[in-house]
């Protein structure tokens, strides 16, 4: 575990385990990466070197109130793989660490990288325009950053209660190690990191980033995703990308990499060895 500072005085905490082919992992809003903790630990014993870091205003990270934006979050990516003198890695990024990855890609990472993959990610683009019927209304982020202003602790047991584990499904059994988790990791950051997340996630149009990116890119997301829904995400991405691949789920919720780690794991396993 270490630390690097950006350019703009950020300190971005980061975990680094293990030798062999790297694997650079980036979290999910409004999380760390402890969220990692379960694929960063398979796939060390599987031979492999793990990095996962904490997002500028998240985690351990520094709570600055500037930069919580996709350019900045890819640059962060940029410095901390530059520190490390990375060389063909792996980057693996859930939900809004899919955005950074995608961003980082377009504008970093290809001399670096020779794989990636996106999780639940949100791109292309989350928001509903005339270009993208498919997107969720404005209104629904808005109201996102209503509750985060209002109660943020609060927000942050009701979300993962709800709709980001899928445990309001019938028949799904809840997790209170899971919810209590997920809120530890949501109040360790920031509140304004956090309240600008919402636009950064939900309001980037990746479309350029992903026509750009020409590594093998793997995009795994389930028709039950109730933050970023499929028809908007996952999908598109497969096909906007030159070398991507598809793998579409069924019934698992989005934050998928927790609640069927094993079924991730050895998916993503599967790809990294092919």
């Amino acid at each position: 575990m270490g630390t690097i500072t950006t350019a703009d005085g950020t300190e971005i905490f980061y975990k680094d385990w293990g030798a062999g082919p790297p694997i650079v992992f980036s979290h999910g809003w409004p999380l760390s990466a402890d969220d990692w903790d379960t694929q960063m630990l398979f796939f060390l014993r599987h031979g492999y070197r793990v990095i996962a870091h904490d997002r500028r205003g998240h985690g351990r990270s520094t709570q600055t109130g500037d930069g919580h934006d996709m350019d900045h979050y890819a640059d962060d990516l940029a410095a901390l793989t530059s520190h490390l003198d990375l060389e063909d890695a792996i980057h693996v990024g859930h939900s809004t660490g899919g955005g950074e990855v995608v961003r980082y890609l377009a504008r970093h990472g290809r001399s670096r990288v020779s794989k990636a993959v996106l999780i639940s990610a949100v791109p292309p683009l989350m928001v509903r325009t005339d270009a993208n019927p498919e997107g969720l209304p404005k209104d629904v982020f808005d109201d996102l950053q209503h509750q985060l202003a209002a109660n943020r602790s609060e927000f942050y047991r009701a979300l993962p209660s709800g709709p980001f584990y899928g445990f309001n499904r019938p028949g799904v059994e809840s997790s209170e190690a899971i919810i209590e988790n997920w809120w530890r990791q949501g109040m360790m950051g920031g509140a304004k990191a956090h309240y600008d997340g919402i636009v950064a996630f939900s309001q980037t149009d990746f479309t350029k980033d992903l026509e750009k990116i020409t590594v093998p890119v793997l995009v795994m997301h389930s028709e039950d995703d109730q933050i970023v829904p499929y028809v908007a995400a996952g999908p598109k991405s497969a096909k906007l990308l030159q070398n991507g691949t598809l793998k579409t789920y069924q019934g698992f919720p989005h934050g998928m990499p927790t609640t069927h780690a094993d079924t991730i794991n050895a998916d993503l396993l599967a790809f990294l060895q092919t």
